[in-house]
């Protein structure tokens, strides 16, 4: 496979990242694509990034990928799988244990597009990775975000954000009982309950940072932000684990349109390290593809009855997000 060129990373680094020596980081999903970019780049920067995943060679093996390229590094690894919310609270729990404060925590990661399945706690297997257990982390690791002097939560959505409103079932104990897998057709064109229930995931990631926002400016809460970004189309390990299933094929003409890994990460590098960056920031493209611009959030992201369902329904899976 053709690698595809890098076009913006050295205009990031050098234009909208600072020093991050001193600062603690935790990424999740770091073993490929944009979370390792940002793992890779952000501990150049002297940044100690914790890197949560779940534990398998994968992971292993980005592990001692990232200590060979930044042999300067500082790395470690925290077993965290998001489709467990046991093992995201011990995630959290050993963060808190061995970490003092936290200066970043970007929820990276995500799954796209996979069948309709329940995880171990009864929710979709897309709702609880991409959206609920995300919430989680970020309420079990809030108190250490609170002592940092610029503490950042940085979402991650897509351009899949854009569509329907929040449905409430979506966020309940319905793993495995939301539309089935669609069919072969459905899929080929990103339509129909597959890419409906990851809609929902990604569209969550941005009701949950304007949501959260919201919260931090009502208690005047100024050490913390919060921020968004999306990757544009980037060529990653993710369209290929959903092809596995059947959610999508990776032959013709979509991929070849594709933006490098490298691009991709931009946003969330920008959101995590830029020093202009303020609560409430959208960094992305402007299209599929391009400079990580600080983009102007559609309407439907910050819409009180969309929050509204996002935040109840996390808040029913996980308990209260107290400040």
């Amino acid at each position: 496979m053709t690698s595809i060129p890098t076009q913006h990373l050295d205009t990031v680094i050098a234009h909208h990242t600072q020093d991050m020596t001193g600062k603690v980081v935790a990424i999740t999903g770091t073993t490929s694509g944009t979370g390792y970019v940002c793992a890779r780049e952000l501990a150049k920067l002297g940044a100690h990034v914790l890197l949560l995943n779940r534990q398998s060679e994968r992971s292993d093996a980005a592990l001692a990928r990232l200590r060979q390229e930044v042999p300067e590094g500082r790395f470690d690894a925290i077993v965290c799988d998001l489709q467990s919310f046991d093992s995201v609270r011990a995630a959290a729990r050993q963060i808190r244990d061995e970490h003092g404060a936290l200066d970043v925590l970007c929820n990276n990661a995500g799954v796209m597009a996979l069948p309709d399945q329940a995880t171990v706690d009864g929710y979709d297997v897309q709702l609880q990775t991409n959206s609920i257990s995300p919430f989680l982390l970020t309420k079990e690791l809030f108190p250490l975000l609170l002592k940092s002097a610029d503490g950042r939560v940085v979402n991650h959505t897509s351009m899949a954000r854009l569509g329907p409103p929040h449905e409430a079932r979506f966020f309940a104990k319905n793993g495995g009982d939301l539309g089935g897998d669609g069919t072969e057709e459905e899929n080929a064109s990103f339509t129909g309950p597959r890419w409906s229930r990851y809609h929902q995931s990604k569209l969550a990631n941005c009701t949950f940072t304007y949501g959260l926002k919201a919260k931090l400016d009502a208690h005047g809460i100024g050490n913390v932000k919060v921020l968004l970004a999306h990757p544009g189309l980037a060529s990653t390990g993710l369209q290929a684990t959903t092809a596995k299933t059947g959610g999508m094929s990776l032959e013709g003409g979509f991929m070849s349109q594709a933006q490098s890994a490298e691009d991709g990460a931009l946003g969330i590098l920008r959101a995590c390290a830029d020093p202009e960056a303020q609560s409430g920031d959208f960094y992305g493209p402007q299209r599929w593809t391009g400079f990580p611009a600080k983009l102007t959030p559609e309407d439907a992201l910050m819409a009180p009855e969309n929050v509204r369902t996002c935040w109840d329904g996390c808040e029913a899976a996980v308990g209260p997000f107290t400040l």
